[in-house]
This record gives structure tokens, sequence and C-alpha cells, in this order.
């Protein structure tokens, strides 16, 4: 079964190749900029001339009423944090996730940074994200199943005692932002749908210090901790073929 999950062609990954790469680059442009003082405002409006100055644009801008062109989740902030006042102080964490539309193609990526003098604790959490992403690319086979992603970051995340978000997954994605199939990156305990040669789609685990319950704010996007606890994640845009796995933001 497919379970209305777009199979691509040749051309299509040729496309998603570009936009994947200019992901790549968006984030390797803002790292520097990722300093103590400096506001998520300015680092937005740094990423969105970025992109607009390379003919792409960003597929978060005005998505769904979002108002910026990157999200900045920030210390407990797990996902789809507003750019803002806020100025970054030496100590915190903060994600900054890029989706760009290029000739109609989206590339999906995004990385934790550390400000200054970080806890050890912040550390530890950081590289475990990091490496819990590749842990579920490395589970990706054609003809394999989604359910594989997520049962191997949980084993791998459990080992060190952090846990991982169930409300928000990865997603199908290609000329839509977000389509089927849902990544879990948890053991739902199902197989999933099976993972077929011209699928294009994120792995992107959030991992949280402390409960991995999250919760909404009323602005309708920053999704946070209940218990404050630090969250971390990386992000990379995974193609299919018949006999490759390809991270098209790496």
């Amino acid at each position: 079964m497919k379970h209305n999950i777009k199979i691509c062609d040749k051309n299509d990954l040729e496309k998603m190749r570009k936009a994947g790469r200019f992901a790549k680059m968006v984030l390797d442009y803002i790292e520097p900029y990722i300093k103590i003082d400096i506001t998520t405002d300015e680092l937005n409006t740094l990423c969105h001339d970025f992109i607009v100055s390379h003919g792409a644009v960003s597929a978060t801008l005005n998505y769904n009423g979002f108002p910026k062109s990157i999200c900045t989740s920030v210390n407990d902030v797990i996902c789809h944090g507003i750019p803002g006042k806020y100025a970054l102080k030496s100590g915190d964490i903060i994600n900054v996730d890029v989706t760009v539309i290029l000739d109609g193609w989206h590339g999906d990526t995004s990385r934790t940074f550390l400000v200054g003098n970080c806890s050890k604790l912040a550390q530890n959490l950081i590289e475990i994200a990091k490496r819990s992403l590749f842990i579920g690319i490395d589970a990706v086979k054609p003809y394999g199943h989604f359910g594989d992603i997520g049962k191997a970051i949980q084993k791998f995340v459990d080992k060190y005692g952090f846990s991982i978000v169930r409300d928000y997954c990865g997603h199908g994605i290609g000329n839509i932002f977000h389509s089927a199939p849902n990544v879990l990156h948890y053991d739902a305990g199902e197989k999933g749908p099976q993972i077929l040669p011209g699928m294009f789609f994120t792995i992107e685990p959030m991992i949280n210090a402390g409960s991995h319950k999250s919760k909404l704010l009323k602005d309708g996007w920053t999704v946070t901790t209940t218990d404050k606890s630090l969250s971390a994640q990386f992000e990379h845009t995974i193609a299919v073929g018949e006999d490759f796995v390809e991270v098209l933001t790496l």
C-alpha cells in the first residue's frame, strides 16, 4: 500500500537535490551570526535576505499565517518558535529551522546551535539529538518500513535517559511542503507504510532533556516542553531510490 504517498521520478530528484543543497547553504550562511546579543528577528532578516537574493523563497513565510521566514526555537522551545526581540544569551541553545522553495521544490533542514558557554547537559542533549537523526537515517531502506525509523531512534535515545517528542513528526515533502507520510521518531509498535523508491521525506527528531510532553502556546505556533526542560532537534530531507538513500540537505 502506498498510503497516498507521492512517488517521484529522476527529474524531480534533481530539482529536490538543488532545493536541499540550497537549504543547507542557508544554515551554513547563518551559523557564524549565531552569537550572544543577536536577536532571533535579526537572524530571520539575514536568512530572508539571503534566500531572496538567491532567487528562492521561504516556505514558512505566511504558511498558514506563520509571520517569519525561519523558525527559531530557543532552550525549552521544541519547534516553530517565532523570531522576535529575544537576544541570545550565553548558555542558550537555539534550533534554526529553514525551509526554502527553489523552482517549486522544497528543501527542509534544521540544526541546534550552542551559544557561548553551555552546560554539559545542553552539550550532551545536542550531541544525542544529532546522532539520533543519523540513527534514523541509517534505518531507512528501500522497501523497508517507516516504523523502522522511530524504532531505531527510540532504542538509541532511551539509552541516554532523554525523551522523544511524540506530538510532532517528520513528513513527506516535494513540490508540497507537508504531505504523507507522517514520519514518527518513536517506536509506535507498528510497521507503518512501506518505504518505496521515489519518495522524499524529512526525519527531524525532537529530543527533550526531561519529559516528552509538549505544550502549544497561545500564539498558535510556539511549542514548548511542559516541564521547561531543554529541547534539541536536527533535521534532514531524504530521497529514496531503488538502491540508494540520499540525504539531500547534507
